[in-house]
């Protein structure tokens, strides 16, 4: 639900909100969020810990981390958003607050109030941040939605039966169904 845009927010404002509520901010307009159902969570934890174990058998030096993480993209105090699961490989772009530019590896899993905004702002907003990959996980369509912005702007739809591999990596294999089994 979109606050209305009786003048332009700033992260002040997402910070100033009464505890427990949630919002993201894209170009000033403020954006509330939903707690999200059973399978949206579900799904979420087995990304964050497949990705997470994967890092740690590698010996890799990005982190992972899941919403609620604040995610600064711009220089600018208009865009402030919470990515599903972020993963950070520049450990100069964290502090106590979170994580201050863009992301390696994004993934947003779609619930049914965040569609419009994950498959269409955000999508433009992390391409345009220097976001390498950007996945949309949607339970409804059963699919994930992959951008390698660095390779394509082009995305590549797998079912969730189907296997995805991490661009960012190119050995990390994930298979939703697998996971959920």
């Amino acid at each position: 639900m979109a606050f209305p845009l009786k003048q332009v927010y700033t992260i002040d404002d997402i910070y100033a909100l009464p505890e427990g509520e949630r919002a993201e901010l894209i170009d000033g307009r403020m954006v509330l969020m939903a707690p999200p159902g059973t399978l949206h969570q579900r799904i979420s934890h087995l990304l964050e810990w497949r990705i997470e174990d994967y890092i740690r058998r590698k010996k890799g030096d990005c982190q992972v981390f899941a919403a609620p993480f604040a995610v600064f993209l711009n220089a600018d105090e208009k865009t402030y958003v919470e990515p599903d699961i972020s993963v950070v490989c520049d450990r100069d772009k964290l502090d106590e607050r979170g994580c201050n530019g863009a992301p390696d590896f994004i993934i947003e899993i779609v619930s049914a109030g965040s569609r419009r905004t994950d498959y269409g702002k955000k999508n433009s907003l992390y391409a345009d941040s220097g976001v390498r990959e950007y996945w949309i996980v949607d339970p409804e369509k059963q699919s994930t939605t992959v951008y390698r912005y660095e390779e394509d702007a082009a995305p590549m739809i797998f079912p969730f039966d189907q296997t995805v591999t991490a661009g960012i990596y190119g050995d990390l294999n994930i298979t939703i169904t697998e996971l959920l089994s």
